[in-house]
């Protein structure tokens, strides 16, 4: 497998691009803000420059590239692999209600039984992530992997996109099957957060929407915790999640951000579903403790930094991480890169949303939030890993 990466803070033209198309790549990623993203002209360079390429990607909140964490960039990253066995396959989001229709949908356009590993960039708003990986777990086969992420705005949480060879929308979700019996895929999620007061009770919800813990309104009971940093919530929700608990308090490994309230019912919007009878615990964090969180990210994906292969992570890690940690946000980055190795290349983005196998050692993928996801991967060629 080739790798090259370049970054630009315009929108290039197809001259630009020559040192990236002369690898031949069969696959580009593309990440980038969303002013980039959607810029007038991108998707037809994109397709002169990458003739015989397929394109995936996103809009974000800050691009992930080999030299560190940007904002208002755009990041391309051509791969070409020495057996490129994979599909790239899209469909259109019509409503948040249709969202585990997208996942079904797309997931049957994956027909062929040598599928293995699926990475998908979905629309970060209007979207419910629960509901559209439930929808991709109904319609792929038992033991296909699933990882990727929901498209960023910054912080604004306004319009995000996600781009292919079809398409740049901001109603797209864009998944790419991988058939290879060359690629390695690892993957590992980690947080950083740490907890503080005791485990509540889901008392009341629906889908995303919790309405009470312990039998009270949850935002009095969320409230009561953050006490100066209330008044600024919505925005100061990102800085305090919540951690999903099993009906025994023990962690299931998932973080949920607080996206929206209804001060006249006492409800908190969260950015992915919860269930009746689980558990929420609150978590605060350092910058430090993020930065470890990435780093133990990394070691649990068990790569083998000797093989002297080139190989590519796909780091996608939450807006309200950045937020935390501000200008030393490149520190997680760094730390993923020295456990991965001199042969790694970083590409990625900060999302609304992360998708990535959990804790436990299972093709199952997970929506997560505030959480550093890696998908590694990497081909050695003439030998299989399957």
């Amino acid at each position: 497998m080739k790798i090259l990466q370049a970054r630009f803070s315009r929108c290039p033209d197809v001259d630009d691009l020559h040192d990236l198309a002369a690898i031949e790549p069969q696959l580009v990623l593309v990440f980038g803000s969303v002013e980039l993203i959607s810029a007038p002209g991108l998707l037809d360079v994109l397709r002169r420059a990458f003739s015989r390429a397929e394109l995936a990607g996103c809009s974000t909140a800050g691009e992930i590239a080999a030299d560190g964490v940007f904002d208002d960039q755009l990041v391309l990253t051509a791969l070409h692999f020495e057996d490129p066995g994979f599909v790239v396959r899209t469909t259109d989001l019509h409503s948040m209600n249709d969202s585990a229709g997208a996942g079904l949908r797309l997931a049957h356009q994956f027909t062929s039984p040598d599928l293995h590993n699926v990475i998908v960039f979905s629309p970060g708003v209007h979207v419910n992530g629960s509901a559209l990986l439930d929808g991709f777990r109904l319609g792929l086969q038992p033991g296909v992997n699933l990882s990727g992420g929901l498209a960023g705005d910054g912080s604004a949480f306004r319009k995000t996109y996600t781009l292919s060879r079809h398409a740049v929308s901001s109603g797209q979700v864009v998944a790419i099957g991988f058939t290879s019996p060359r690629l390695q895929f690892k993957y590992a999620s980690q947080h950083g957060w740490n907890p503080f007061g005791p485990a509540r009770a889901v008392t009341r919800c629906k889908g995303n929407v919790l309405y009470e813990l312990d039998g009270s309104p949850a935002l009095d009971v969320y409230k009561s915790y953050l006490g100066a940093y209330a008044k600024d919530l919505p925005g100061s929700g990102l800085l305090f999640p919540f951690e999903i608990l099993s009906s025994d308090h023990q962690s299931l490994g998932l973080i949920r951000t607080i996206l929206g309230i209804d001060e006249a019912v006492g409800s908190l919007t969260l950015a992915g579903d919860i269930a009746e009878g689980s558990y929420l615990r609150l978590m605060h964090a350092t910058t430090d403790s993020l930065v470890d969180g990435a780093q133990e990210a990394a070691t649990a994906t068990g790569v083998d930094v000797t093989s002297g292969s080139q190989h590519l992570a796909l780091l996608v890690s939450c807006v309200g991480r950045k937020l935390v940690m501000g200008a030393r946000v490149d520190e997680e980055v760094e730390a993923v890169t020295a456990v991965l190795g001199d042969d790694v290349l970083v590409a990625g983005f900060y999302s609304y949303g992360e998708i990535s196998p959990g804790l436990q050692d299972s093709a199952t993928a997970d929506l997560h939030n505030q959480t550093m996801t890696i998908t590694h991967v990497m081909e050695r060629c003439g030998h299989s890993f399957l």
